[in-house]
C-alpha cells in the first residue's frame, strides 16, 4: 500500500528540551492509524509538525509523496483535522459554522451548500442545524467539531481525542462515524487515552514516548512484543509459600502472587497454562473457587513500553 505520511529522523527542540527525538513514523493509505502515547510524549508536536504548525530542527515530512511545508496549499486541501478542543463560533449556527470552515477549502457556493448537508447528515445534528453551539450538549458539540473538520472531504483526516468527555452514546457514534469515514476512503490519524477505543477501531498502532517511537504494529503484534500474555486469577482460602515457589517454577510462569484469598499468576507465552495450574492445585488438594483467565489488553502493552509512573 501507498504511504500517505512519511516522517523520517524528525528532531523538535524547546531549549534543552527534546519534543520529538529522531522520530520515524509511517502511514499507509487506507489505514485507522492510532498515535499512541503518555502526556508529554510528542504527540500534539508530531501533529503540528506534520500540519506545519511547527518548524522543526532537523528531518523531512512528507505527505501523499510530496514535502509538507507551510504554504503547501494543494496538500493541505486533502487533509482534514479535528482537534481535542472545539474550535467552533458561538456566534454562527451550527450549519454556519459547518459552512465556513468547509469555505475554507470549497469555494463553490452550491457544492459547499451540498458537503455541508451531507455533513450534518453524517453526524446526525439534522435538528440542530440552525442552533448555536453554546445551547448544544457537550456529545453535539464534538460532533459539530467533526463535521467542521470533515466537511470538505478529505483523503486524510486527523483526529486528536475526539471523545473526550462524551457520553458512551456520543462515543459509539462518533467511532462509528470514523470507521464509515475509512470505509469511504478517508486514512485517518487517530489519537485517544482510551485504549479500548483504539483497539476496537485502530488497524495498525504506534507507541511513542519522550519523541521516540518505540512499538509500531497491528494491536495483535503489539501484545506479542511484552513479557506477558496471559493474567491468571484464582480463588483460594489458603496457599502456603511452598505451593507459592513451585507453581512459579511452572512453564511459562513468571509471576505468582498470593493476597487477600486472590493467587494472581502472570505467564509469558505457552498454551494451556490455565490447565497446568489447574492440574497442579488438584493434585496437591488445594481448594480453590471462581478462576478467571484474560489475555493481555492494549492497555498492558501501553503500560509494560511506557512505565507506569504518573506523567504531568
Amino acid at each position: 500500500m501507498a504511504a500517505i505520511v512519511e516522517i523520517e529522523n524528525l528532531v523538535k527542540r524547546y531549549k534543552e528540551l527534546v519534543a520529538l527525538d529522531h522520530f520515524n513514523l509511517e502511514i499507509n493509505e487506507g489505514e485507522i492509524f492510532g498515535l499512541l502515547g503518555p502526556n508529554g510524549s510528542g504527540k500534539t508536536t508530531t501533529i503540528n509538525c506534520l500540519l506545519s504548525l511547527l518548524t522543526y530542527d532537523k528531518g523531512t515530512i512528507r505527505v501523499f509523496g510530496k514535502q509538507m511545508k507551510p504554504d503547501s496549499y494543494a496538500l493541505k486541501h486533502d487533509i482534514g483535522v479535528v482537534m481535542q478542543n472545539v474550535a467552533v463560533f458561538d456566534e454562527l449556527t451550527v450549519w454556519e459554522n459547518i459552512d465556513f470552515f468547509c469555505g475554507l477549502y470549497i469555494k463553490d457556493k452550491k457544492e459547499r451548500k451540498k458537503l455541508v448537508n451531507e455533513a450534518i447528515e453524517f453526524v446526525g445534528l439534522e435538528e440542530f442545524s440552525k442552533m448555536n453551539p453554546k445551547k448544544l450538549s457537550g456529545g453535539l458539540l464534538r460532533r459539530l467539531n467533526i463535521a467542521c473538520g470533515i466537511a470538505h472531504k478529505p483523503k486524510l483526516i486527523i483526529m486528536d481525542e475526539p471523545t473526550v468527555a462524551v457520553d458512551p452514546q456520543s462515543r459509539n457514534k462518533i467511532l462509528e462515524g470514523i470507521q464509515q469515514l475509512n470505509r469511504d476512503g478517508a486514512t485517518v490519524i487517530y489519537t485517544s487515552h482510551y485504549m479500548e477505543e483504539v483497539e476496537q477501531i485502530c488497524t495498525r498502532i504506534a507507541i511513542m514516548d519522550r519523541g521516540k517511537n518505540l512499538a509500531i504494529g497491528t494491536k495483535e503484534e503489539l501484545k506479542q512484543m511484552i513479557k506477558n500474555s496471559e493474567n491468571i486469577s484464582i480463588e483460594i482460602p489458603t496457599l502456603d509459600d511452598t505451593h507459592i515457589e513451585r507453581i512459579k517454577e511452572l512453564n511459562h510462569v513468571y509471576s505468582a502472587v498470593y493476597q487477600n484469598n486472590q493467587l494472581k499468576i502472570g505467564c509469558s507465552g505457552g498454551k494451556h497454562n490455565l490447565m497446568h495450574v489447574l492440574n497442579y492445585l488438584q493434585e496437591n488438594n488445594i481448594s480453590f473457587g471462581r478462576v478467571y483467565s484474560e489475555l493481555p489488553t492494549l492497555n498492558d502493552v501501553f503500560l509494560e513500553i511506557t512505565g507506569k509512573e504518573l506523567r504531568d
